[in-house]
């Protein structure tokens, strides 16, 4: 197999011959971690729990974690899950490359489409299980969302949304997510949307696939699943607690595969992950600090405020010349858009121009950086 770089190991590349200008402390705005300590009630719970390293953890997880996974997605999207409908996982990476390799290996000639740009792991996936790949590319003609084409879709076995969408912030409405079931269930392909942005909105809460499917009549979400994620919600990536819920024929035959994977949470991370999924109030701090940095970057870069995710999208025409000499003069990293990206079969990358800004840190050392990336704008207007 062949595997393409990973986007960070790019931009290290391009970088690598570029002595930054020492005159700034260095910003990295470059990947989507949040840059805030994880909230002290969870680091509370993991280390309440410590002493259950003894123990190995059970594939299906453990009930403590089941029920808050599951309360979540009661209280958020207003969906009642049974546990049969619902697999903790070891955050959300593992599954996305994983599930596509347990779905399609009984497929001859699989077909994957996925979102373009897109998370490398989709393309990973692709790649694992030999799949023809449909990119569904986002632009700003189609307001930076997958466009419905039955041509393309009839012969698709597996299709990867990612509403809200990294890098471009574009949302699906509950009504467009809903057309994309009703082409799921006529055209018998499996869809599953990728939801770990779903929480950091920055005005009305974003709607789920599991709703969309409640909402045209699919109550048992067939050919219908979603991932999730506490990484970004939670500001902790560490804790590598997600899970994928919906179709639960899909999934018992999916859980029988995991327990080969060996990819079970440690109870501490679970019982932590518990907590985590069980409280609101740590989240809606965590958006405000984003949505104010939003504020921030529209003040100093006139950029919209998205409404979703913690990045800015902005075409800065030669995305590669900016990112270096945004690094070498005022030692700023960004993540040109096209290493995000793939060329489709017309030879357009859709990414090529634009940066990937992520606005994970604190509102002042937002302001310092972005003021940066104001003056580098500057320079070649």
């Amino acid at each position: 197999m062949h595997f393409e770089p990973y986007p960070f190991e790019k931009l290290t590349a391009l970088l690598e011959n570029i002595t930054p200008n020492e005159k700034y402390t260095p910003s990295v705005l470059t990947i989507g971690e949040p840059q805030f300590e994880t909230p002290a009630f969870i680091q509370k719970a993991l280390a309440d729990n410590a002493a259950l390293l003894k123990k190995y953890p059970k594939t299906t997880g453990e009930a403590i974690l089941r029920k808050a996974q599951r309360g979540f997605v009661e209280k958020r999207f207003g969906v009642t899950l049974t546990d049969e409908q619902i697999i903790p996982t070891f955050g959300t990476r593992e599954v996305l490359f994983n599930f596509p390799q347990f779905l399609l290996f009984d497929t001859k000639n699989p077909v994957m489409a996925y979102t373009n740009p897109f998370y490398q792991i989709y393309e990973g996936a692709a790649i694992a299980t030999r799949s023809k790949v449909i990119h569904l590319n986002l632009n700003a003609a189609n307001n930076f969302k997958p466009e419905i084409d039955e041509e393309l879709l009839k012969e698709c076995d597996l299709v990867i949304l990612n509403s809200p969408n990294n890098p471009t912030t574009g949302i699906l409405t509950l009504e467009e997510l809903s057309n994309w079931v009703k082409m799921a269930l006529k055209h018998d392909f499996v869809l599953l949307n990728d939801e770990c942005y779903s929480e950091i909105y920055t005005a009305k809460p974003i709607p789920s696939l599991l709703e969309a499917s409640k909402a045209i009549g699919n109550d048992d979400f067939k050919n219908v699943l979603v991932i999730n994620s506490i990484s970004k919600r939670s500001s902790a990536p560490g804790l590598r607690s997600g899970f994928i819920a919906g179709d639960a024929a899909i999934l018992k035959e999916y859980m029988k595969y995991r327990t080969y994977v060996g990819c079970a949470s440690p109870l501490p991370l679970q019982y932590a992950a518990a907590e985590a999924w069980s409280d609101e109030a740590h989240v809606a701090t965590a958006r405000e600090i984003y949505k104010k940095n939003f504020k921030i970057a529209k003040k100093i870069l006139g950029t919209k405020i998205p409404e979703a995710t913690f990045y800015l999208w902005i075409d800065v025409g030669d995305a590669l010349e900016f990112t270096k000499r945004l690094y070498k003069n005022y030692n700023v990293k960004v993540l040109p858009g096209e290493f995000l990206a793939r060329e489709d079969a017309k030879g357009e990358n859709p990414g090529k121009g634009f940066i990937r800004i992520a606005l994970v840190e604190s509102p002042q050392k937002t302001e310092d950086a972005l003021l940066r990336i104001k003056e580098c704008i500057n320079e070649q207007n």
